[in-house]
């Protein structure tokens, strides 16, 4: 009878694994929308571009009143 064969092990993984570190995963400044529900996506485009009319409007008035002071 030949000796049964070894089916699994983890022998040294966890030492590989943390010779370089185990990093987090990389975190991006604007996640993928991708899979977001579309009725908010449109809700939210329409959102930031009136959030940029009221930042305008400010940045226009606060041009005038530099320009009449």
């Amino acid at each position: 009878k030949m000796s049964k064969s070894k089916n699994h092990t983890n022998h040294n993984q966890n030492k590989k694994a943390h010779r370089n570190g185990i990093k987090k995963p990389k975190t991006h400044r604007h996640p993928s929308l991708k899979g977001v529900d579309s009725k908010f996506l449109r809700n939210q485009r329409f959102a930031k571009r009136g959030i940029l009319a009221v930042a305008n409007k400010k940045k226009a008035a606060a041009k005038a009143a530099k320009v009449s002071a």
